[in-house]
């Protein structure tokens, strides 16, 4: 599969940063949305995203383009996030403020606080592949190599997932 990114990738390598900041304009929201349903909070999403792109621009150098630069972004996310988790206690999140940004879709998406609060009780692993296949769109293979696991096991982790959050908000699962 070819990399839609490649061409801006090969840009920033050689220290573009127009280039850099085109990938940053490209990837931010799916980024946000990915942090901030990981950590549930906004202010700490926001935190994560930023860590994540500090990161891919020290580490852009060693990315080889052995898997599409979203995905190599998705994975530093997902790292940022969790440093980001180990850190504090994640906030309850308040979807009623007006977001600081307005772009930030996250801030007044159409899930509600109810599902917010269900991620946050699944385990980190389970959350995770939810949130990538179900709010992302991530296919099951690109799942398995973000979070390097098998795909049968990023199936189970999204049917376990999936489950759990139908219990706690008290409704059936839905079935794939």
């Amino acid at each position: 599969m070819e990399d839609p990114d490649a061409p801006l990738v090969a840009r920033a390598r050689r220290g573009d940063r127009w280039a850099f900041e085109q990938l940053v304009e490209r990837h931010q929201h799916r980024l946000f949305t990915l942090a901030a349903r990981t950590l549930g909070s906004v202010d700490e999403a926001g935190d994560a995203v930023q860590e994540a792109f500090i990161r891919a621009w020290l580490g852009l150098p060693r990315f080889r383009g052995g898997s599409l630069f979203s995905t190599w972004l998705y994975r530093i996310t997902l790292n940022a996030a969790h440093d980001q988790r180990l850190k504090r206690r994640p906030e309850p999140l308040d979807e009623t403020r007006e977001p600081a940004d307005p772009q930030d879709a996250f801030a007044v998406s159409e899930l509600s606080t109810a599902l917010q609060e269900a991620l946050n009780e699944l385990d980190e692993e389970y959350r995770v592949a939810v949130v990538l296949y179900d709010v992302l769109g991530c296919s099951y293979s690109e799942i398995a190599e973000l979070t390097e696991v098998a795909e049968g096991t990023v199936k189970s982790r999204i049917f376990r997932g999936r489950s759990r959050l139908a219990e706690l908000l008290g409704t059936t699962a839905a079935e794939d």
